[in-house]
Order: C-alpha cells, then structure tokens, then sequence
C-alpha cells in the first residue's frame, strides 16, 4: 500500500510502498478515509539526530478518520464497516489518569514504549492504520471523515485549552488568542460557542486575521512592536483575563506576559520554542500558565457533537498522499490556511459527499 513515510533524519517525507498491516489480538485496522497534517509534524522532522526519539521508518499522520477494515480477537465495539475517528494521545490504559480517559496524561506511556500514531509509530497517511486499542475509537455518527478529522487534534487540542480556562472567561472578559491558523482558528469559535467573553485574535497574517473576524473574533491585531500596547488599549489599559498562545514561540510568549491581566489564565499551546519565566516579578499576581496538550477522550466525543450541531468547522483544503511532501513544505512556510486533509481513498468519499467542501 502506498504511505507517506519520515525515514531519514533531516530529509523530507516520500511517498513510498509498505505491507499491509497484519491485526493482532484487541486491535482494529482501519481504511484510512482521510488523515490530517499538522504543523508539529513538521516540528519533529526538523528535530537533529542526536534529539530524535523514535525509530525510522516511520508513517507520519495522528490525525485519522477511517472505516473499520477488520478487528482481532476480542474485540467487540466496533464492527467491519463502521466510521470512526482515532483518538490520538495513546496511553497505557491503567494508570490514574487514563483510567480517567486523559490519556494524554499518562504516566507510564513513555516507560512502556508506548507512542501515538504518526508520533512514534506507523500513522494515518497511508490506505491503512492499525489502531492498537478499540478505546481509541469514537463513532462519526453522520459527521463526514473530511470534516472530523481535524476534530482529533485541530478542534481537541483548542477545546481542552479552552475547557480548562472556563472558570475565569466570564460573561464581558478580554481573551487574547495568539496564532489563528490551523488550531487557533478553532480556539475562536470554541470561545464563541462556550463563553460570552470578547476574544481579541492576533496573527502576523492579514489573512487568517480575516477568518479569524469570520469565526467571531470582536477584535483582530496585525502584530508588531505595539501589540502589546494596543491590546491594553482596547481592555481599558488593563491586562486581559486569558491567553492562549497557539504559537509558542519567544516572541509570542513575551506578548503573551505582556498582555495578562492580575488571575490571568495562560496557556501555552503552541510549540514554537519559546519559554516563559514564571515569578513575581515576570508574571501578574494570581496569574496560572498552563502547557496544554491534546485533550481526553471524552473531549474528542464533545468536540464532535459540537461540529455535529455547527458550533465549530474546521477549514480545510484536500489533498491526495502524493501531494503530502510539498503540503507539509507549504504548511512549513505557513501557506496552508486550516488544515490539509491527504484523502487515500478518492472513491469512497465521494460517494459519501466528502469532496464536497
């Protein structure tokens, strides 16, 4: 089968012909139906070979919508034909907080070996993925696979952040949402859709600037030297309630301390590799930062019922697996708006109306 495969530290992706997956006891293969890109992807192929964790070859992909191929022994939620999206952040199952379902969490994955698709182990950009657990399966339940597979971590990784930061957005709040690309777009409908707090969107691109105004930002700053400046401006010279920086480098982290208010809520999203010293001299009294990473399972299953009734849409432009090395070449020189969606399976979405945009 055909997959898009990191197999050198420090050259591209190639799309290249690997074995089908044999399924094993518990787990589930899948028809990947379509497979999502994400900038970290390019974040770990850009990791030096004295940094890099895991094995190569390796099929990059975590983000995954597909039909269930065929199940091993014992499994028992899912059947042969049924739609589901991949719940990304594998863990062990057992300890505390994947008992919990916030696998993303778990304390013992890295000590078992345990990695998530794309991230460690054969991903989603490919005809087809094994799953090794069925927990890691949610039901599409009508959504169409083009549209839900960004939710996996486009829509999960913005409404875990979100969620987190609910009981200071109260009804009036000034919010800051710093990058409004992929994931940052989704944090702005997500504050829509939540809260009645007034979200000021901030981006070095006027275009996403525009989407982010589209998707119910009150406010949207172009960046430069007086962002910080301006956004107090516009919140009475006071500093704002949250931040969520979908961007993370040294530069945003900077605004964002810049710009928190007294209590402030900050959460860095974003892997840009900045940092932010936290004391009482760099931060305001009261002020809580947070590195936030993916979400739980059950928020994969909000997240979509909120896409169900059109509280969220995650733009989106679709691409097949051979176009996958120049995509992640665009999105690594930011000229992908919202997400890239590789579709292995041409046919089958058309027939279930996926192309239609």
């Amino acid at each position: 089968m055909r997959a898009v495969q990191y197999r050198t530290v420090g050259a591209g992706p190639a799309v290249v012909d690997v074995p089908r997956p044999e399924v094993g006891p518990g787990q589930v293969l899948l028809d990947v139906l379509a497979a999502g890109l994400c900038h970290f992807d390019v974040s770990v192929m850009a990791w030096p070979a004295d940094a890099f964790p895991y094995a190569l070859p390796m099929t990059l992909g975590h983000e995954c919508a597909g039909r269930v191929a065929a199940t091993g022994a014992g499994v028992s939620a899912v059947a042969v034909g049924d739609l589901v999206a991949v719940y990304g952040p594998w863990g062990c199952g057992t300890c505390e907080a994947c008992s919990q379902g916030r696998e993303n969490y778990c304390t013992r994955a890295v000590s078992l070996g345990i990695r998530p698709p794309g991230l460690g182990r054969d991903g989603a950009l490919a005809e087809q993925m094994l799953v090794d657990d069925e927990r890691h399966l949610v039901p599409l339940e009508g959504l169409d696979p083009v549209q839900a597979v960004p939710l996996t971590d486009a829509g999960l990784t913005p409404y875990h952040a979100v969620k987190a930061a609910l009981p200071v957005l109260t009804p009036g709040a000034t919010v800051v949402v710093i990058g409004v690309g992929g994931l940052g777009h989704v944090a702005v409908q997500l504050l829509r859709a939540l809260t009645s707090v007034r979200v000021v969107a901030i981006d070095v691109d006027a275009k996403r600037l525009d989407g982010a105004r589209t998707a119910g930002a009150e406010e949207v700053l172009l960046a430069d030297d007086r962002t910080a400046e301006r956004v107090r401006d516009l919140n009475d010279g006071q500093g704002v309630r949250a931040v969520f920086d979908f961007v993370g480098s040294q530069s945003t982290l900077d605004l964002a301390a810049a710009v928190a208010g007294a209590e402030a809520h900050v959460s860095i999203v974003g892997v840009g590799g900045g940092s932010l010293p936290v004391s009482f001299r760099t931060m305001p009294f009261g002020a809580t930062v947070r590195c936030s990473y993916w979400g739980t399972r059950h928020e994969l299953v909000e997240v979509m019922a909120l896409a169900r009734s059109g509280a969220i849409v995650v733009e989106h432009e679709l691409i097949s697996l051979e176009d996958v090395p120049e995509a992640y070449e665009r999105l690594r020189v930011g000229r992908v708006h919202g997400r890239a969606v590789a579709v292995p399976g041409a046919g089958d979405l058309a027939r279930t109306g996926g192309l239609n945009r």
